[in-house]
């Protein structure tokens, strides 16, 4: 089943049972709250997949853990576009293109990271006065350092308009224009039905969902039977035999 595959991409088969429980408290780690998390939109089968900030809140360890994942949904053929808050090197190493802005949303690099980061490195050094990277030096630390409002003013450049007289800018006007035409023997989509699945399916699915969430529970289940049984067995003696009294 596609489920069992989404389920070992995420490496999620050993929580196949497991509860999700409630943050902090009981259930799931934050790191596999958030492989769930993905693994719920990759059941639908997307080709395209928009992650923010995947790895904010988790520590180094599960941070690797969560971005392998990410890789690993790449490696199927999936587009995984992603926001990243300060990454490691393995991590940052693991993107294939980056997508740099400075503040205002200005493009200041929009091209392949390269092995290790040299494509990267080799744009931001070309220009002048822009200091080299030291060996072991993060390149993703380095980069923002060298492109802060600080650095253009020293420098008396505009990253952007660089960028915008660059030959990276014009390869990648020329690729966008390329992927914009649709090619020769292509069609409009089509779809039989507004929705996926018909009605009734519908209803089972969420029938089903309620079911096995209240039964996953029995003491919670228990409880609000009790409360039920309680509250009916007190309201039947406030109101006993009332209206034989005058």
């Amino acid at each position: 089943m596609f489920v069992e595959e989404v389920m070992e991409l995420l490496e999620l088969t050993v929580l196949r049972s497991a509860l999700v429980g409630l943050p902090g408290v009981n259930g799931l780690s934050t790191e596999q709250r958030k492989r769930l998390t993905i693994a719920v939109e990759l059941v639908a089968n997307p080709s395209i997949i928009f992650m923010d900030e995947p790895t904010s809140g988790l520590d180094a360890r599960a941070a690797a853990i969560v971005m392998r994942t990410v890789r690993n949904t790449v490696d199927t053929g999936r587009t995984v576009v992603c926001t990243i808050h300060q990454p490691s090197i393995d991590i940052f190493e693991s993107f294939d293109e980056l997508f740099l802005m400075k503040r205002g949303g200005q493009e200041i690099y929009v091209g392949p990271l390269g092995h290790r980061s040299c494509h990267l490195i080799k744009y931001f050094e070309l220009m002048s006065g822009v200091s080299k990277i030291q060996d072991g030096y993060n390149p993703a630390t380095w980069m923002l350092e060298v492109t802060t409002s600080a650095q253009e003013m020293m420098l008396g450049v505009d990253f952007a308009d660089l960028y915008k007289r660059s030959d990276l800018y014009r390869r990648n006007k020329v690729l966008i224009s390329e992927l914009n035409a649709p090619r020769p023997g292509t069609k409009d989509l089509h779809f039989d039905s507004q929705y996926a699945q018909p009605f009734w399916t519908q209803c089972m699915a969420c029938l089903s969902k309620q079911h096995w969430s209240y039964w996953r529970n029995p003491a919670y289940t228990a409880i609000r039977f009790l409360f039920t049984i309680f509250v009916a067995l007190a309201i039947g003696t406030m109101f006993w035999d009332l209206g034989t009294k005058v």
